[in-house]
């Protein structure tokens, strides 16, 4: 959903009796490029830290606060050069030998992830991440490391490099594998890969993450994920802790081309999406024909709290990204509770016969 800023910390300074509200607007107009948009965010951040730091936290607390802003910051500023590549999160685990069949696999997904023009993002260990990384190469390659007393080194691919950063705290690493990721795949792992697929899975169902494909990679023959998808059917479908369309956030393959195809697939039409107030806008790269929206219409209607969808031109509301001013929008009141759904609607207008000729 859309920012929608909070007076409180400013009201506390004002009713607090010093002038830091206004040494705070100062401070900010001065940073900030002049008729920056982001100048409000900007002013509420410095009022956050003045506020904790008029209550003067304990020194945990407090470095707590310096380290995220100052990982945040970095990651943001590292990452800024490759803004525009689209990218895939790689996770399983830094254990698997470099003689092991899904070893082999991961190299041949990075490799094959290249080709498509994709990045690959791991957690830059070794294992499933140094094969990830050996296969699409440095250009093509980020690394996202945790520092750790065991198995903290950066792979070779990427250590040393700008396409590495390091993260004090697990829960900003996760963060950016999800933030950049416009999709991801899971070899078999530890509990580490096991947390980061169900995580990545939550925070998709529950939309506070962007629909992107979730693909399940295993070697030919291997049961890693058959076993896990058994027991998500019988224990958490069948048992009503999900709905069944879920199943629809993560798909199986058993080799490295199948997974970039499902990833292809999915930005052949959708390009992406995002919340303006209380409407949902899906961006296409082809406009849909008017036979395809009335079927829209008909199979996807209950997605809609009203209104039903609605395909139009860019609009003002979103001068925030001219770059995508000549994509057509797919404009909804999306209910935003079933993502599984969401996902089938965009299987439908990634089909080609929908497509406006």
């Amino acid at each position: 959903m859309p920012y929608e800023p909070d007076d409180y910390l400013s009201r506390h300074f004002q009713t607090s009796g010093t002038d830091l509200a206004q040494k705070i607007e100062e401070l900010a107009a001065l940073a900030a490029p002049g008729g920056s948009p982001n100048l409000p965010l900007y002013r509420e951040m410095l009022t956050t830290v003045a506020r904790m730091a008029q209550a003067d936290r304990n020194r945990w607390d407090a470095k707590i606060m310096l380290q995220t802003l100052r990982e945040m910051e970095h990651a943001f500023s590292t990452l800024e050069q490759f803004k525009r590549r689209r990218k895939v999160t790689v996770f399983g685990s830094a254990r698997t030998p470099a003689d092991h069949p899904v070893y082999a696999l991961a190299r041949q997904l990075g490799q094959t992830l290249a080709r498509y023009d994709l990045m690959v993002i791991t957690g830059a260990g070794g294992g499933i991440m140094t094969a990830a990384h050996e296969g699409a190469g440095l250009e093509n390659s980020l690394g996202f490391n945790i520092t750790l007393p065991f198995e903290q080194h950066a792979n070779r691919i990427v250590d040393g490099t700008s396409n590495l950063l390091s993260f004090h705290f697990f829960f900003l690493r996760k963060l950016f594998f999800v933030k950049e990721a416009d999709a991801l795949v899971l070899c078999p792992g530890g509990f580490g890969t096991l947390d980061e697929a169900l995580e990545v899975l939550t925070l998709i169902q529950t939309g506070k993450s962007p629909l992107v494909p979730v693909v399940l990679l295993d070697q030919p023959g291997g049961h890693y994920w058959d076993h896990a998808l058994e027991f998500i059917k019988e224990q958490l479908q069948d048992n009503g802790y999900i709905l069944p369309s879920d199943m629809n956030l993560m798909k199986l393959v058993h080799s490295a081309e199948d997974a970039a195809d499902e990833i292809a697939h999915f930005y052949s039409n959708f390009h992406s999406s995002r919340w303006l107030k209380d409407r949902f806008v899906i961006r296409l790269n082809h406009p849909l024909s008017q036979h395809a929206l009335k079927l829209l219409e008909k199979e996807f209607g209950n997605l809609c709290v009203t209104d039903g969808f609605h395909q139009q031109p860019y609009s003002e509301s979103e001068l925030d990204e001219p770059e995508f001013a000549h994509l057509t929008r797919l404009a909804f009141a999306f209910n935003g509770r079933d993502q599984g759904r969401l996902r089938e609607l965009l299987n439908y207008i990634n089909q080609p016969e929908n497509w406006e000729r």
